[in-house]
């Protein structure tokens, strides 16, 4: 292990004793005054350049939302259909070789 060479936090090494001295005059110690307090107001702000960008957006985002879904949609729809014809082929052809 590892140890510094210098101590960290080292403690003192005798006794400290003060001086007083007559030739300074004694000043309280006086609080500074209070900062003054700004008014209320909403955290973030938004100029209007930024709330027509946010209205963008999200017109945009659901846009994008929208065509997928209708796609999925779509895509569904086709593969259905193109089942139910290929099942409909598929018995038109048993119940023809039945009837040989």
């Amino acid at each position: 292990m590892l140890r510094p060479k210098i101590p960290t936090n080292p403690l003192p090494t005798g006794i400290v004793t003060g001086t007083a001295r007559s030739d300074v005059p004694a000043v309280p110690h006086q609080a500074p005054a209070p900062a003054p307090t700004a008014p209320a107001r909403p955290t973030v702000q938004l100029t209007p350049g930024a709330v027509v960008a946010v209205i963008g957006g999200g017109t945009a985002g659901v846009l994008v939302v929208g065509a997928v879904l209708v796609s999925m949609l779509l895509a569904v729809a086709v593969t259905a259909a193109s089942l139910a014809i290929s099942a409909l082929v598929v018995r038109s052809l048993v119940a023809s070789q039945n009837h040989r």
